[in-house]
């Protein structure tokens, strides 16, 4: 399974962007991808996931509402919908995917897959290269 980020970019604050993350090798239904960022001299944090088994999203507090994360199956591509963007979301953005576990349903997971950095390395197992994303006037 290969992850290809794109769509970063310069965006001034309050301004919009659209993060995709297309993935190619899947050979299963069931999977989720998660949205990652990681700012300069900081933790890589996750932001937001969805699952392909019945759509659920999560995400975390800090992007919640501003955020829309969707999937398009027939393009195995997942979107990161980002509005009204703040400096503080400046950060180098990643997907990565749960290909292995039993498929889930609901947001139980997904809060497992973004609860910690150290679970999320531990059940995402593939990673895209990242998409630079910076907010500034």
């Amino acid at each position: 399974v290969q992850l290809v980020e794109s769509g970063g970019g310069l965006v001034q604050p309050g301004g919009s962007l659209r993060l995709s993350c297309a993935a190619s090798g899947l050979t299963r239904d069931y999977y989720v991808i998660g949205w990652f960022r990681q700012a300069p001299g900081k933790e890589r944090e996750g932001v937001s996931c969805i699952s392909s088994s019945d759509g659920s999203t999560y995400y975390k507090d800090s992007v919640e509402g501003r955020f829309t994360i969707s999937r398009d199956n027939a393009k195995n591509t997942v979107y990161l919908h980002m509005n009204s963007l703040k400096p503080e979301d400046t950060a180098v953005y990643y997907c990565a995917a749960d290909v292995d576990s039993p498929p889930q349903y609901g947001t139980s997971w997904l809060r497992v897959l973004l609860g910690s950095i150290r679970d999320s390395y531990r059940y995402l197992d593939v990673w895209g290269q990242g998409t630079l994303v910076t907010v500034s006037s």
